[in-house]
């Protein structure tokens, strides 16, 4: 797994202006999906050949003027047990504030590396007196460093990597299916890690003191190897404003960011409510392997149509994921919490599914053949060819003739055709239509 180094400090200290500079530009697909949106506020970016997972915690404004202290602990204890590294974002030219004491003792308490950064120092080539202040925060030397200039940002990523885990650990993950469970509170997410846990188990250890943003918990079994990333510690929290709401999301937000395959709960009780379509909404534009897992069925009374009646409801509230399998358990009584293993390795299975050029030609061909492209003003779309871009979730480029022509509906059609001949069961599919000629 990628290690997580998360940015901490005070309002307009250019924390934003640094995780966009190092990120760069982040090309995203985005559907036209109802009520899906994603508020990132991390991406993924490399440094001297290792890649790592970066967070802007920035943007909590208190208020009124004066920093509100619940607010700016609920923001640094996120960083704090999600990274594995984290980088302190000063200003240079306001000096240590008492905001910033506050700061660097939650991080001194979390005996994380702690890599301190002075920003808006302007100056090339010349270190800045007042960097000197900044040894009294007890993180050793600090990087003066300008974002907005791209002053000092090498030497600080070097500071950083040379703080990050040992890449052996990352290397032992390999070869490892990593399975989020998450959910809204209360859905049973920490009875069914148990239950799978408890049982019919030869190899489990949990991974102490790297929590992040969650438990994860190492198992194997006659089916594989996995890493289940438990997100039952997370509540929505009630009467807070929508900057601290979505610090509270972030640990589910990474942990469908890490997971390969998402086991999406839900409470057989209460069918799909907005919130759990919203969190399958996430996984889903994350292009993560997803299972819908309607727990506590026991407590359902049924009649030889109440499956399909719930799968019907189901797929009403989530259209645009009705991919993704569907599978009825119990977890306080076990019942067919043995057939998650073998569903989750089809899903992982499928979407890292690749397909020769050849092949996805064959089909586009086809596709054509039984409905001819749309048309518009006498122009026609012509699908030129298709070729696979990269899997997780399989992505296929299409070349055609004009870009404006390809309409949604024929861009879902062609999906389905995919989907008909290849499977890809559980697995979102992203369509990049390019004109010929274009990179």
């Amino acid at each position: 797994m990628k290690p997580i180094v998360a940015i901490v400090g005070k309002p307009n200290v250019g924390k934003s202006r640094f995780f966009n500079y190092v990120v760069g530009q982040r090309i995203s697909i985005v559907e036209d999906t109802p009520g899906v949106t994603r508020d990132r506020v991390y991406a993924d970016t490399s440094w001297r050949d290792r890649e790592i997972t970066l967070i802007d915690t920035g943007g909590i404004e208190p208020k009124s003027d004066d920093i509100i202290l619940s607010q700016m602990r609920e923001q640094a204890n996120i960083a704090i047990d999600v990274a594995d590294v984290i980088l302190f974002m000063t200003n240079l030219k306001e000096g240590v504030t008492s905001v910033d004491k506050e700061i660097a003792i939650m991080l001194r308490k979390s005996k994380k590396p702690v890599i301190l950064a002075c920003n808006k120092s302007d100056n090339y080539g010349q270190i800045p007196v007042e960097v000197y202040e900044f040894y009294n925060l007890g993180f050793g030397k600090p990087y003066p460093i300008s974002s907005a200039n791209a002053i000092g940002i090498g030497d600080l990523l070097d500071a950083i990597y040379d703080k990050l885990p040992n890449k052996n650990d990352e290397e032992e993950e390999k070869g490892k299916i990593k399975v989020a469970l998450i959910g809204k509170p209360n859905v049973g997410k920490s009875s069914l890690l148990n239950k799978i846990l408890g049982e019919d188990r030869s190899i489990v250890s949990d991974i102490a003191g790297t929590t992040r943003d969650a438990i994860d918990s190492n198992f194997e079994n006659k089916f594989g190897k996995y890493v289940f990333i438990d997100t039952a510690g997370i509540r929505k929290k009630a009467k807070v404003n929508e900057s601290i709401e979505k610090y509270s999301i972030m640990r589910t937000f990474l942990a469908i960011e890490r997971a390969d395959v998402c086991l999406v709960l839900i409470d057989a009780n209460e069918g799909v409510t907005d919130q759990d379509a919203k969190i399958l909404g996430e996984a889903h534009e994350a292009g993560k392997g997803i299972i819908v897992v309607v727990n506590k069925w026991d407590e359902i009374e049924k009649d030889g149509s109440t499956i399909k009646q719930y799968e019907k409801d189901i797929l009403n509230k989530i259209s645009y994921a009705s991919y993704a399998p569907i599978l009825f358990i119990s977890a306080k009584t076990g019942q067919r919490v043995n057939k998650i293993f073998e569903l989750v390795n089809e899903v992982y299975k499928q979407n890292t599914f690749r397909v020769s050029t050849a092949v996805i030609n064959e089909v586009i061909n086809e596709a054509i053949s039984v409905v001819q492209p749309p048309t518009d003003k006498g122009r026609r779309l012509k699908i030129l060819y298709g070729t696979q871009a990269s899997t997780k979730p399989p992505t296929f480029v299409i070349f055609v003739n004009n870009k404006d022509l390809f309409h949604f509906s024929y861009q879902r059609y062609l999906i389905n055709c995919f989907r008909n001949n290849f499977g890809l069961i559980g697995t979102p599919v992203r369509l990049i239509i390019r004109e010929n000629g274009e990179k």
